[in-house]
């Protein structure tokens, strides 16, 4: 876009924002600090102003925070039109218009697309509609679970042992509550940290009263003639009764809006580049139509570049701060987004971090503490390098081990600061599950080609 274009849409120009949440917000105050003085409109599905997703699994479940307190904070006036409780429906790109569920349209010369994922439903939608089952993904949601815990239910049944379902298992055991969980691999947050790391993590659930069982599935839930839920069957034939039960299986991105947009959308996300705007479904980058959080597909230099897809806090305020910056200014002053993927966890008393890709890892290495102890870190290699890192209690390291990631320090790990006190430091397999198969609440994704991507159906633009 030529200099005088740019001028004039950072004056007068149309600015639409698909997702009133986290990257949502943040998008919409970097365009008004960076200078945007334009028309603002923020469209959220929700009827609630953005609020934060991390405390509705951790504070609100242990009654430390009402689900009516997590609002985001606000770092300046928007001067937006926000379009709440409405979701969109369609995109006509030639057009430039957003279709809402209400029937209205609103009309864009930039749109930012931060739709997110939602929580992935109990397949079986009877069972899923009994009094008694829950997903955690909204404010609603934790409301509706928190009241349930706070009643004292006789047990409650986590289906998924991915970072949700763990975090839900520790409120009900600090809260006093009996609670299964019921995991397909071998381990809990094996999708996200790979065997090894997991099979520390179902030591520390079952040290703290958990009833973990692994390598089952759930075949179906059974209701009372009230239509409340009552007990859960197993794929080993054993039955649990429960009367509450928490659906964790990891999450779904809300591209479903997007199907004959033209875009390059689908269920790992909408692929985008570094500078986050958003690719149709030919691989042609669009210059008006740009990504940013969970939803998006970006490549990583430090990864291989491959499309990474990131269930990050952090992510979604960075990348939503460099699409902001990208959308109203012109292609020399355009910058990548290349934020360390990063997140964290607190579950039975600990505390857990991770730095990179631990997915990309092969071996894993611990280099500091003990497992036995849980306290550690341990670091992942990938083709004779660091990709990522994870600590449980021992975050100090983490700031050094993600400039060795920055600088692709070589893997085995060998520093002066390696602690080799507890013995022997030699990598391990880091045993994460064949990547073909489902696993729960993987944080990060690598979305790049896969050879079980047999099939791909094109939606052409309408016209």
């Amino acid at each position: 876009m030529p200099v005088d274009g740019v001028e004039r849409l950072r004056r007068e120009g149309r600015i639409v924002i698909v997702g009133a949440s986290l990257a949502g917000l943040r998008a919409a105050e970097t365009l008004r600090a960076e200078g945007f003085t334009g028309e603002l409109t923020l469209i959220g599905d929700e009827p609630y102003e953005p609020y934060d997703r991390p405390p509705l699994s951790k504070a609100v479940l242990l009654g430390k925070a009402g689900p009516h307190r997590t609002e985001l904070p606000r770092r300046r006036e928007l001067d937006a039109t926000w379009r709440l409780g409405v979701a969109a429906t369609g995109l006509d790109l030639r057009a430039k218009r957003v279709r809402l569920a209400d029937g209205d349209e609103v009309q864009y010369d930039r749109l930012l697309i931060a739709t997110g994922v939602r929580a992935r439903p109990w397949p079986k939608e009877p069972e899923a509609r009994l009094d008694g089952v829950f997903l955690l993904r909204t404010r609603d949601d934790a409301a509706g679970l928190y009241g349930r815990l706070k009643a004292g239910p006789r047990r409650v049944f986590v289906i998924g042992a991915g970072f949700a379902g763990c975090e839900v298992a520790s409120a009900c055991r600090e809260r006093g509550v009996p609670v299964t969980v019921a995991e397909r691999a071998g381990a809990p947050l094996v999708g996200a940290l790979g065997g090894v790391i997991g099979s520390v993590a179902a030591d520390l659930m079952r040290e703290h009263g958990v009833d973990l069982r692994t390598r089952v599935t759930v075949t179906a839930l059974e209701g009372d003639p009230a239509g409340r839920v009552r007990a859960v069957h197993l794929s080993d034939e054993s039955v649990v009764e429960a009367d509450v039960v928490v659906v964790s299986l990891g999450s779904q991105r809300n591209t479903d809006w997007l199907a004959g947009s033209g875009l390059g959308a689908g269920p790992r996300g909408i692929a985008c580049d570094a500078g986050c705007r958003a690719f149709d479904f030919r691989g042609i980058v669009t210059d008006d139509v740009f990504v940013a959080g969970d939803v998006a597909r970006s490549p990583h230099a430090l990864f291989e570049y491959q499309f990474l897809s990131l269930e990050h806090w952090g992510n979604a305020v960075a990348q939503a701060e460099t699409a902001a910056h990208n959308m109203i200014c012109g292609a020399t002053d355009r910058r990548p987004h290349l934020w360390m993927p990063a997140f964290w966890s607190s579950q039975f008393g600990v505390n857990i971090k991770s730095v990179g890709v631990p997915p990309m890892g092969e071996e894993l290495m611990i280099t500091q503490g003990s497992t036995a102890e849980r306290r550690f870190v341990g670091v992942y290699g990938h083709k004779g390098r660091v990709v990522a890192a994870v600590s449980f209690d021992n975050t100090r390291w983490l700031e050094f081990y993600q400039r060795q990631i920055e600088r692709g320090a070589p893997f085995p790990v060998e520093h002066p600061t390696l602690d080799r006190r507890p013995g022997d430091r030699r990598p391990v397999p880091a045993d994460f599950p064949d990547p073909s198969l489902p696993t729960h609440a993987a944080m990060v994704t690598l979305s790049g080609y896969s050879p079980a991507d047999t099939r791909l159906v094109f939606h052409p633009a309408r016209h």
